[in-house]
């Protein structure tokens, strides 16, 4: 059993920036690829960013490459996402996400799913 928990969501103007957070953590816990992905009221989740576990391969979707920046800290076992030059379109929850393989595909779905967290861009 694995337990993701996000945390760095609010409420920001845009051009602001936020940081979020996640938290991993279980039993017999394993570092694997992470990733984020969110959904944005009436639309389809969508991927946004992804990390290997080794940290040395990172991938965006087209909507936030520039902007946005995934990293992570296995020793904290936490996956940080840093999302600069925020616009309005960019709000929406974002959740955490894990996969059972340390390398990222992007033909693959999550195992596991953090809760949620809410990032609201106001113009």
């Amino acid at each position: 059993q694995v337990q993701l928990i996000e945390s760095g969501g609010g409420l920001v103007q845009a051009g602001g920036s936020l940081r979020l957070s996640c938290a991993a953590s279980g039993r017999t816990f394993s570092n694997y690829a992470m990733g984020w992905f969110r959904q944005a009221p009436g639309k389809e989740r969508e991927f946004a960013a992804a990390i290997s576990w080794g940290g040395g391969s990172t991938y965006y979707a087209d909507s936030v490459k520039g902007r946005f920046t995934i990293s992570r800290d296995n020793a904290k076992n936490t996956v940080y996402l840093q999302m600069n030059s925020l616009k309005p379109e960019d709000t929406a929850v974002y959740y955490c996400a894990g996969y059972r393989t340390s390398i990222y595909y992007s033909s693959s779905s999550p195992n596991y799913w953090g809760q949620g967290t809410q990032v609201t861009v106001s113009s």
